[in-house]
């Protein structure tokens, strides 16, 4: 098994570069940021990207935001996109500025946490026996994939490629198996891919296989195709507890565990350089909701900002090695639930505001 770094120590008055982005961008970042400031004492410097930073600059991700970002201890993201398309290929595209920023800061394993709220057992799809226990982990590739492959349009056709190295693969295995060694999780790994088609996946199976077996031996180590995968997350999600996979299926399983969840809009997500220590910190993280920018709801006060709380959890404890705090800001968000707060997407009318006093409230 690999052993872990020292734990960086807090640092006094973390830099914190917040993107808001596009959408609903703006609004849940300014209420997660009034959560921020209430745990403790931050420098917050915005900068612009997507729909936003091309509007300025013509750019999804300028130069001074990227160098920004850089030099952060910690970045917070709202959502990018407009929710229209673009006809020319050739015209930058807001969702290029995010990739772009990851690839730039190698941020090559997304973390997405799924425990559900007991007070929202009803809130979902599926039935609360069924969400009972949940306490799972996604860990997605973010790095390569057919996100980043070669591709090209002409006017009958296009093609995207999907490419995977032995070394992509064997630092984010280490990531998810790191995890599931951690106190508290439950020693399994399962490996989703779609190796009885695609010879990416095989590679996948075979390196993920022997990466478990020589430096983590103690940890079960499952796989499943991907399509089984996504019929088990909605029927037996207590099953799982760390989920390794790719970019592209990573991104739409993710999605889904919202099911269980009992809205996208509660998701939070922690994009980082490596491994986070147990006891907090991987400097230069990159922290989001799951959610887009939903721009049928930009500017009405609508939109939920508690996908971007929960991320600044995440955020203080793998970002800033504050652990005590995170923990305070997700007890906040679920004692604001327990007494009753419902946000549209939850079947409730309290809006973005009230929302952030109830949270504010808690604390």
């Amino acid at each position: 098994m690999t052993t872990p770094s020292a734990p960086p120590a807090a640092v006094a008055r973390p830099r914190i570069v917040a993107l808001p982005g596009d959408g609903i961008g703006p609004e849940v970042v300014a209420s997660a940021l009034q959560v921020l400031h209430a745990v403790g004492d931050f420098e917050v410097d915005e900068h612009p990207i997507g729909a936003a930073a091309i509007d300025r600059t013509g750019q999804p991700l300028p130069r001074k935001t990227l160098a920004a970002c850089a030099r952060a201890d910690a970045v917070l993201l709202g959502a990018v996109g407009t929710g229209t398309q673009n006809d020319d290929p050739e015209a930058p595209r807001p969702e290029q500025g995010v990739l772009e920023l990851r690839k730039a800061l190698g941020l090559y394993a997304n973390l997405r946490p799924v425990r559900p709220f007991p007070a929202l057992g009803d809130a979902g799809p599926l039935k609360p026996e069924r969400t009972k226990g949940v306490d799972l982990i996604v860990v997605r590739e973010l790095t390569g994939g057919l996100y980043f492959g070669p591709r090209a349009r002409a006017a009958d056709e296009a093609y995207d490629t999907c490419t995977y190295t032995v070394a992509e693969i064997e630092r984010v295995t280490r990531v998810a198996c790191e995890l599931a060694s951690r106190t508290g999780r439950r020693a399994r790994v399962t490996s989703v891919d779609k190796a009885n088609v695609l010879d990416t996946s095989r590679l996948w199976r075979d390196t993920v296989t022997r990466v478990a077996a020589r430096e983590y031996p103690q940890l079960a180590l499952g796989h499943l195709l991907v399509d089984t995968a996504a019929m088990r997350l909605v029927t037996d999600p207590a099953s799982f507890d760390v989920v390794l996979t790719e970019n592209m299926f990573g991104d739409i399983l993710s999605d889904e565990t919202a099911a269980i969840a009992g809205s996208l809009g509660l998701l939070p997500s922690a994009s980082l350089p490596g491994a986070p220590d147990p006891a907090g910190g991987v400097r230069g993280g990159l922290f989001e909701p799951v959610h887009g920018s939903a721009p049928d709801i930009a500017g009405r006060g609508h939109a939920s900002p508690l996908g971007t709380v929960l991320s600044v959890a995440l955020m203080l404890r793998h970002g800033l090695g504050r652990p005590e705090a995170a923990d305070a800001v997700e007890t906040a968000v679920e004692r604001a639930l327990d007494a009753g707060l419902r946000t549209p997407d939850l079947g409730g009318t309290a809006t973005t505001d009230d929302t952030t006093r109830a949270v504010l409230a808690a604390l």
